[in-house]
């Protein structure tokens, strides 16, 4: 076996070469990170939703004790 100079690194060891990366990847904004985010916002709109519709049913709540409380 062929080794090469530095003996961290031997030659025909499963190396190969890297793949080449862009400078987005490079800065871990990957297309990996896009998907994360599209699932980071839809939890979010969801939580939103969730939210509103919890407000929502509180004034009708509070709307209808004081419509009986008028009448």
């Amino acid at each position: 076996m062929t080794d090469s100079k530095n003996i961290n690194n031997p030659v025909g060891q499963g190396g190969g070469q890297r793949k080449k990366l862009s400078r987005a990847e490079r800065q871990n904004n990957g297309p990996h990170r896009n998907l994360d985010r599209h699932g980071a916002a839809d939890q979010k709109a969801e939580l939103v939703r969730k939210m509103r519709e919890k407000v929502r049913a509180a004034e009708d709540a509070g709307q209808a004790s004081d419509d009986t409380a008028q009448s």
